[in-house]
């Protein structure tokens, strides 16, 4: 969407160029170049020293905001930040009902749902290095989570999926709002269109994505908001709700007596 926004065109982005747009903290590239070593050479002890001089970076690297992805839990690792407070505008997380998620991070990664339900429930959940990326820290989902909304000092934008799938036109307005930019409604209306998940499923059918890993058949499947009801079963949402209950009341996914909301 931000893509798409700041394109102004009047055709969407294509979804393989989006490198183009953002930069991903998890690129090795940049651990190469301000090392001059390769990425094999490097030990994580090399890659956690580097991360704040990789995100100073990162952030001169264009006049302006610079957009950066990242799916590291916000924490410190033997000292030394995940993310760089002096290199950091702010953040817009995305959240999403833990019930969901598991569907599609079981998807992603090959896994059983029920494989999938204790991933998400791990605090030692990483990503792990592969050609071109460092290894990511995630932890449990509770735990990524409150890094970020409890970052102290942080300027932050929670978004959650389920607020931008049913009224993106408002949600993302409010993106923009808190990115100081200034907001056009045309232009809203243009990247809403251009990235909704029927142009996305569309774009990946016709040319394939870049992110797809090679244990899913495709990146954007469904996308749809409860689907959970119709493909977890009991033993996955006890498993969830139990352990993930106090940020889903946070969140608004359970209600204050624990009830699993509409």
């Amino acid at each position: 969407m931000l893509a798409n926004y700041l394109s102004g065109r009047d055709h969407a982005v294509d979804i393989n160029r989006l490198p183009d747009f953002v930069y991903g903290d998890m690129r090795v590239e940049y651990y190469e170049h301000l090392s001059g070593k390769k990425a094999s050479d490097l030990s994580w002890a090399d890659i956690n020293r580097l991360r704040p001089s990789v995100h100073r970076y990162i952030a001169r690297a264009r006049d302006g905001l610079v957009f950066v992805k990242t799916h590291n839990l916000l924490s410190s690792v033997e000292g030394v930040p995940t993310i760089t407070p002096d290199a950091t505008f702010g953040a817009i997380y995305v959240v999403r009902n833990p019930l969901d998620m598991v569907i599609s991070f079981a998807k992603h990664y090959g896994l059983p749902i029920d494989r999938a339900a204790q991933a998400i429930c791990f605090k030692g959940l990483d990503i792990p290095a592969k050609p071109g990326h460092i290894p990511q820290i995630l932890s449990d989902w509770s735990s990524h989570v409150r890094g970020w909304l409890q970052a102290s000092g942080l300027y932050l934008k929670v978004v959650r999926y389920e607020d931008l799938s049913a009224n993106p036109l408002n949600t993302f307005g409010e993106v923009i709002d808190f990115l100081k930019f200034p907001r056009d409604p045309q232009r809203l209306k243009m990247a809403v269109k251009f990235s909704s998940f029927q142009e996305l499923a569309r774009q990946e059918k016709r040319n394939g994505f870049i992110e797809r890993s090679k244990s899913a058949e495709r990146f954007f499947n469904k996308g749809r908001v409860g689907v959970w009801r119709k493909i977890l079963g009991e033993k996955e949402i006890r498993l969830i709700t139990e352990r993930h209950g106090e940020m889903m009341k946070e969140l608004g996914y359970l209600a204050p007596d624990g009830r699993i909301r509409r």
